[in-house]
Parts: C-alpha cells; structure tokens; sequence
C-alpha cells in the first residue's frame, strides 16, 4: 500500500513540477510498475536477445523444472540457436522465425502481452491451445506445412534428451560400449526407463 501511496505523490509531484496533468499512458505506466524481464541463459548467435527470451520461456513451458531440470537449466534454448544458426537452410530459419513472430502476435491477441509476460499457467494454456490447433489441423492435412509449435517442441525435446541432464536424470545413461547383462529383473534395467542413446 505505501509503495502504491508514493508512487500516486511521485506522480502528483511530478505534475505540479511539469504545470500539467500528466497522460493517461504516463500515469499508467507509473502505476503499474516494470514488469521483470525473464534473464537469458546463454548468449544468443542467431535469435535477437528478444527472440531467445521468447524461445526460452516458451522451452521452458514445454519441459518445466520438476525434480529435474528443465528446458532452460538443460541448455535447450542454447541448442535451439545454434542449430537453427548451423544446421538449418535460410528457408527453414525464415520459416521458424516467421512462426515465432506469429506466435507472439497470437499471445498478444489472446491475453494482451507478451508471451515472455504471462504467468506460467496462462503460458502453459496457451502452448496447449495452440499444440491442440497444431495436431487437429495436421490430421486434418498432413500436406499442409508443419505448424511452428510443433517445429518448436520438436526442436525442444531434441535438445532437452541429447542434454546431459536429460540422458542421465531422466533417461538411462550408460556410455558405449556399456556391460553386457544377460537376464535381469527389470529393476536393475531401470525400472521401464528409455535408454538414451
């Protein structure tokens, strides 16, 4: 309450100093605070700093932190860029790009701001609202271009279980060549677990 009190006198102060009311847009602003900017995990080489922060919490929202790390923690928006940077063709990379900006604007229309903005709930409904789109409109036609959210998860869980805190907290992980085991329970073959390769 007081931070709210000494924002309305900076305001009113401000005001009196300028000889004029201050904008709706102005006081607004002031009133509603800065809003926190996700940090970046890594240096981006081929996104803009805001394209990363857009890839990062929508990685993030895919695979979250549980009791094992999640998207950002493995590294995956890191991979993201550098294989988007090094392994794609300039039509991919454009096509990527052009579905991440669409996605954006989608977030905006739906809740008003900034996908990297909404709370974690509204991230995840909105991920779901627009996979559940994706896959309908897939089976639908599957001639049709493959939809950017898709794209994004793939590149996601590609990153996320080639990480080493995917192959090995959450996959099996036994280096090459591994031990030869012939019959055992399947508890001691990791209890149903996928290897990772």
């Amino acid at each position: 309450m007081n931070q709210l009190m000494d924002r309305r006198e900076a305001l009113r102060k401000t005001a009196l100093l300028m000889g004029a009311a201050v904008s709706a847009t102005a006081f607004a602003g002031i009133m509603q605070g800065c809003k926190a900017t996700p940090e970046l995990t890594y240096v981006p080489s081929f996104f803009t700093e805001d394209q990363a922060r857009l890839v990062s919490e929508l990685a993030q929202t895919i695979i979250p932190k549980t009791d094992t790390p999640g998207a950002k923690e493995a590294g995956v928006p890191g991979f993201i860029d550098r294989i988007l940077k090094e392994c794609y063709k300039k039509e991919d990379q454009d096509k990527f790009l052009n579905g991440l900006a669409e996605f954006e604007a989608a977030a905006k229309a739906a809740h008003g701001d900034s996908f990297i903005y909404l709370s974690p709930e509204k991230q995840l409904a909105f991920v779901k609202a627009q996979n559940e789109a994706a896959v309908t409109a897939v089976r639908a036609d599957a001639s049709q271009p493959r939809p950017f959210i898709l794209s994004a998860k793939e590149l996601t869980l590609l990153g996320f279980f080639t990480s080493e805190p995917g192959a090995t907290q959450v996959l099996q992980y036994e280096a090459v060549p591994g031990s030869y085991k012939g019959c055992i329970p399947l508890s001691e073959a990791g209890n149903g677990k996928t290897w990772a390769s």
